[in-house]
C-alpha cells in the first residue's frame, strides 16, 4: 500500500511513527492510497482555522480537508488540536494518546470521503462505527 504521510507541528504530543501507523491502518483497511499531512496545532491557531473554514469562533478537536489533485490521487490535510484533545480525554477519563489516535483516524476518514451527522446520531453513524473499530485495533 503506497502512501505518503507527513507529521508536523510545534509540539508533537506523540511520536510521528504512532500517528503514521494510525493513518496507514485506516488506509490499508479501506484499501485506499493517499498523500496526507497531519499537523498538530495549539488552541489559538485551531480557533482561527475553525473560524475561517467552519465559521465557529472556538477551537475544535480536528479539521480535515481533501484537496483536489489533477492527477486523480487523493491528497489531504488533517489538523489536530492537542489542547482540545487533552480536555476531551480528561472528561472521558481516557489516555490523551487514545483520543489523539481517535482524532487522526477521524480526520483520515473525512479525507477519504466519510461524513457523519451532528448531534446524538453522530455516534450511531457508519463513520463513527468504523472509527471506533480502528481505534480499538490500534490500542
Amino acid at each position: 500500500m503506497a502512501c505518503e504521510i507527513a507529521v508536523g507541528g510545534r509540539q508533537l504530543p506523540m511520536s510521528a511513527q504512532s500517528v503514521q501507523r494510525a493513518v496507514r491502518h485506516v488506509l490499508e483497511r479501506e484499501d485506499r492510497r493517499a498523500t496526507l499531512s497531519v499537523t498538530f496545532l495549539g488552541r489559538d491557531r485551531m480557533r482561527r482555522l475553525n473560524q475561517q473554514y467552519k465559521g465557529q469562533n472556538s477551537p475544535t478537536d480536528v479539521l480535515a480537508f481533501s484537496l483536489p489533485d489533477p492527477a486523480g490521487s487523493l491528497v489531504g490535510d488533517i489538523y489536530v488540536c492537542h489542547w482540545v484533545a487533552s480536555r476531551e480525554a480528561d472528561s472521558r477519563e481516557i489516555p490523551v494518546e487514545e483520543e489523539i489516535i481517535r482524532l487522526v483516524v477521524h480526520g483520515t476518514l473525512h479525507v477519504l470521503g466519510y461524513d457523519h451527522p451532528e448531534g446524538d446520531e453522530r455516534t450511531a453513524s457508519d463513520m463513527w462505527q468504523r472509527q471506533e473499530s480502528y481505534v480499538r485495533a490500534l490500542r
